[in-house]
């Protein structure tokens, strides 16, 4: 399991006008093995932070560490997985063919993972190996991502909502298997989503990210415990987490 850590971190863009900061002077720790979920109005920079946590963007200022190696250095080691909203599939590869393809990328693993045939089981497409992508849902489609993302066994899983454009049922499906999978493999997890539902049914903790520069507005931790299927408790997070987005806590 390993920690992520962001020490004053400040990240700007160019604009016709000078310069668009993101961040500035952010900190934030996230601890081994939890699940952390970042929530935030569009634009505030919640998927500049998950790139940055990748080694995909250089921070302007500050230190970010996947335990002890930099972005970069622990997505070289092939410590990080990532799922963005878009499945991005090979569409000449089949199911187990995609899947196999994190396996071709970065060699061996760190540590032994589970089989294509496994992982194909696991996230609950038996019997698709040899389908083509085109021939699969939408949630077919990011369920063959998921397994794609755990192959080869990272310790840190970067989630940019990758469920954003599915269906409320499927999407609640995948959820399920989400937070399954996360306990069989250990990650660490850090999550993106506009879904406070999701939110609150996921995270160990929920990150309020809001302001231009954006900075952390709450940390609200979530004790209930797992699963979490009382709809009434969930809805009392939801709206604890609403008044933070809308600036009533700190």
């Amino acid at each position: 399991m390993l920690e992520i850590r962001m020490e004053r971190v400040h990240h700007a863009f160019p604009a016709p006008s000078g310069r668009w900061v993101i961040f500035e002077d952010l900190n934030l720790e996230v601890r081994p093995g939890s699940f952390t979920v970042i929530v935030g109005p569009s634009g505030c920079g919640k998927s500049t932070l998950l790139r940055l946590a990748a080694g995909l963007l250089t921070p302007t200022a500050g230190r970010i560490r996947i335990g002890e190696l930099s972005p970069a250095q622990a997505r070289a080691a092939r410590r990080i997985g990532w799922m963005g909203q878009q499945p991005a599939l090979l569409p000449w590869r089949t199911v187990e063919g995609n899947i196999r393809l994190a396996l071709e990328v970065n060699g061996r693993a760190l540590r032994p993972p589970l089989t294509v045939e496994e992982l194909i089981a696991m996230v609950g497409l038996k019997g698709f190996e040899r389908a083509y992508p085109r021939m699969l849902s939408g949630g077919m489609q990011q369920r063959v991502a998921l397994a794609r993302t755990l192959a080869a066994g990272p310790a840190v899983w970067l989630m940019d909502e990758p469920f954003a454009a599915l269906d409320a049922l499927t999407r609640t499906q995948l959820l399920e298997e989400v937070e399954r999978l996360w306990r069989a493999f250990g990650a660490t997890v850090l999550w993106v989503t506009h879904d406070l539902h999701e939110a609150v049914r996921l995270g160990d903790e929920v990150v309020v990210l809001a302001g231009r520069p954006a900075r952390i507005r709450a940390r609200i931790p979530l004790p209930d415990p797992r699963p979490r299927t009382d709809e009434r408790r969930i809805g009392e997070w939801v709206e604890r987490v609403r008044a933070a987005l809308m600036g009533g806590a700190r």
